[in-house]
């Protein structure tokens, strides 16, 4: 049997704190060889220093403790390896989150995230096939990639053929982070349902207009320009707010490239003023 040490020396060996270890110790992650029945102090084998070493890199990447669990106890390397990879899988993307968010900060700050005057037009009704969902906000930029993916699979496999930019149907609800129903659409010459996708009649209506270029983390830049000046022309809001991709994930990784019109629905209806 391997030596056994306590568990201050074990923290001095392994870079755990003994509060750190009694911890584990309580939660079932790395459980002393030895506890003293009196003095109720820890021991810990010399075996248990590769775990410990595993313990304490995986938390570093802020595993959760049932995750770490999951590694220690995996029947085989490939099992753990899959396990550890699916958590850095999941780093990456909260990496790339932060990044995108500190490059809107920058280009706030810098005054450099680009929009463009707002305009208004009259949209006649569009065909188009799509699909609709009620959406948690939480969920609706993986919601919003996978229609969008879906939609325009369907217009190429169809042989349906694109008439405009695909675009967005968005109950307001989305925007203040409540659940909504959420629309995407690709305009197309002869609406039909194919598969999932369903032929929709995108509706006729009065918009107020901006586009927005760069990243989908600085519209919301677009939207306080349209909001201003629907707010300022003291126009009132319609329901379900639109966009269109013009470019996007879709065509190009460089997001700066990336161009999203945004509109609005109006009526000149004004407000009463207080």
């Amino acid at each position: 049997m391997s030596a056994i040490v306590a568990v201050g020396q074990f923290a001095t060996m392994t870079h755990l704190s003994v509060k750190t270890l009694h911890h584990y110790h309580h939660v079932g992650l790395l459980e002393p060889v030895h506890v003293d029945s009196e003095t109720g102090y820890r021991y810990y084998s010399l075996d248990q220093l590769p775990t410990a070493q595993l313990i304490r890199r995986l938390r570093d990447l802020r595993m959760p403790v049932a995750d770490v669990r999951d590694v220690l106890v995996a029947q085989d390397a490939g099992e753990r390896e899959s396990l550890i990879a699916t958590h850095i899988d999941h780093l990456e993307a909260e990496l790339a989150e932060t990044k995108a968010a500190v490059t809107s900060l920058r280009a706030l700050l810098n005054n450099a995230a680009s929009t463009e005057p707002v305009n208004r037009r009259a949209e006649s009704t569009i065909p188009a096939i799509a699909i609709t969902a009620t959406v948690d906000p939480t969920d609706i930029e993986k919601w919003w990639r996978a229609a969008l993916h879906d939609v325009r699979a369907a217009v190429s496999t169809g042989r349906v053929d694109q008439t405009g930019p695909a675009g967005g149907i968005y109950d307001e609800s989305l925007f203040r982070h409540e659940p909504g129903q959420a629309t995407v659409f690709v305009p197309v010459d002869t609406p039909r349902q194919l598969g999932p996708v369903q032929p929709i009649l995108v509706p006729a209506a009065a918009v107020a207009v901006t586009i927005h270029h760069g990243t989908m983390a600085d519209i919301d830049l677009a939207y306080a320009e349209l909001g201003s000046y629907i707010a300022g022309q003291g126009l009132a809001v319609g329901p379900r707010i639109r966009e269109y991709y013009h470019c996007d994930h879709s065509h190009t990784a460089d997001e700066t490239q990336w161009k999203t019109e945004v509109a609005w629905p109006i009526t000149d209806v004004r407000t009463p003023r207080a």
